[in-house]
């Protein structure tokens, strides 16, 4: 198995744990619910070992997430987490329920603005796009 599948596997069995420990009840596989969610997003994470990867998560109301971990200039240390929909070009978020909000994303050298739809349960708990 690959590392980032092995990783990815990982994150899955977490997700699935958690979820269970926190609502009392477990979810169908792959599905989120908010404790599942707000229990990833609570999570330390290495920074070193998820630069420049994509890991899904599972599915929020139907619709994929992702936790994506650019990094810019000075890596590992400028790693950041953002945990969004993964939606389609042309969806709409708030149809999904989702909250859209523009985060600083590194880039090179730089520092670019895009927009991502997140979770509002991940935006009301501050944990959509952490350093």
């Amino acid at each position: 198995m690959h590392r980032h599948q092995a990783r990815r596997a990982g994150v899955a069995a977490l997700l699935a744990l958690a979820a269970g420990a926190c609502t009392g009840r477990t979810t169908a596989p792959g599905m989120l619910d908010d404790a599942a969610l707000l229990a990833y997003a609570k999570q330390p994470w290495n920074k070193a070992a998820l630069m420049h990867t994509t890991v899904p998560l599972g599915r929020y109301h139907g619709v994929p997430v992702v936790a994506e971990f650019p990094c810019g200039d000075v890596c590992p240390q400028y790693t950041q987490r953002i945990i969004h929909f993964d939606l389609p070009a042309g969806a709409d978020c708030a149809a999904i329920g989702g909250v859209e909000r523009d985060v600083l994303v590194p880039m090179a050298i730089a520092m670019r603005t895009k927009r991502f739809c997140f979770p509002k349960v991940l935006v009301d708990a501050g944990l959509h796009a952490v350093r």
